[in-house]
């Protein structure tokens, strides 16, 4: 595994996360506790250190898989990344809560559904530009990382060109950008990223398999369960995606090499990126993301070193 430095926050963090929407139940499978710990078992083993949730992942269904998981095996070593902004109703269904006071109740509940007294990062999730220009939410927000509940702050953009929130970052006192980047959907080299560079803000690159459509499983073609989120997308716009995943595979994915594996590694290049979180389903997909780290070079110059903490750089 690599190691990079999430932007000003110093965090050190695995380039290779692990994304956990799908424990929440809406893409295709229901987990049991088990299944968890065998994919956060591995994925210590393999040496990731990052867990990015949120609290409609499930009404906190997520969280407290996961928080579960580390009261018996340890919050210690891992980088504990949530959401906040939403409340889930059913698969498909949320509210938007973005004021202080939703705010904090929601940090209390993920804390409680986590069983730790403190996240490492904690993310405005996907909200309008109007809820994010709202001094009073980011006030307690700084308010509640004073009280040790939250060490860094963060924002999880929902429109991956969105420079509105980018640009305001340092100012609020965000210092991580989470934002859609993958081979399929390259908006936020335009201009995200270079802001991104600007502030030394940490990015993290989510649904980096496109969705799983550039996991390599699908054909053009497939089809999808209704109890997946996939379900829901544009029947012409996948057809379209699974098009181009066949195009690229054929093309630009080296014949030797896992599809997924590659799309990782692809994200992983940009000088902007400070890790991926792919979500995964089992203990085989943790194996398979894993394994684009062995493709990256150490010269990131978010690249973490033993020698660069010694130093203090």
């Amino acid at each position: 595994m690599k190691y990079r430095t999430l932007g000003k926050t110093g965090l050190k963090v695995s380039v290779i996360g692990v994304g956990t929407w799908q424990f929440g139940g809406e893409w295709g499978q229901d987990f049991t506790q088990d299944e968890v710990d065998a994919v956060l078992d591995k994925a210590k083993e393999l040496g990731i250190n990052l867990i990015d949730t949120a609290e409609c992942y499930g009404d906190h269904l997520s969280e407290s898989f996961i928080g579960n998981y580390l009261s018996r095996r340890g919050r210690e070593d891992w980088v504990v990344a949530t959401k906040f902004g939403h409340h889930y109703h059913d698969r498909f269904k949320r509210d938007e809560r973005f004021s202080a006071e939703d705010m904090i109740g929601q940090l209390d509940a993920s804390l409680k559904a986590l069983g730790v007294d403190y996240v490492d990062l904690y993310q405005f999730h996907s909200g309008t530009d109007s809820a994010f220009d709202n001094d009073a939410l980011w006030t307690a927000l700084d308010k509640q990382k004073q009280a040790g509940k939250i060490l860094h702050i963060g924002t999880s953009i929902a429109k991956n060109d969105n420079l509105h929130q980018v640009a305001a970052s340092t100012q609020v006192g965000s210092e991580a950008i989470q934002v859609v980047y993958n081979r399929l959907d390259r908006a936020p080299e335009e201009s995200v990223f270079q802001s991104c560079l600007q502030q030394n803000l940490g990015v993290l690159a989510r649904v980096p398999l496109a969705s799983g459509y550039l996991s390599g499983k699908y054909k053009p073609g497939a089809t999808f369960a209704a109890t997946d989120t996939r379900h829901r997308h544009d029947p012409a716009e996948t057809q379209r995606k699974l098009e181009e995943v066949q195009r690229i595979r054929e093309h630009e994915v080296p014949e030797a090499m896992d599809m997924a594996t590659w799309a990782l590694a692809w994200c992983l290049k940009h000088d902007a990126v400070s890790a991926v979180i792919p979500g995964c389903k089992n203990v085989a997909q943790v194996e398979s993301n894993a394994k684009a780290a062995q493709y990256l070079s150490d010269n990131h110059p978010q690249a973490w070193t033993e020698e660069a903490e010694a130093s203090g750089a």
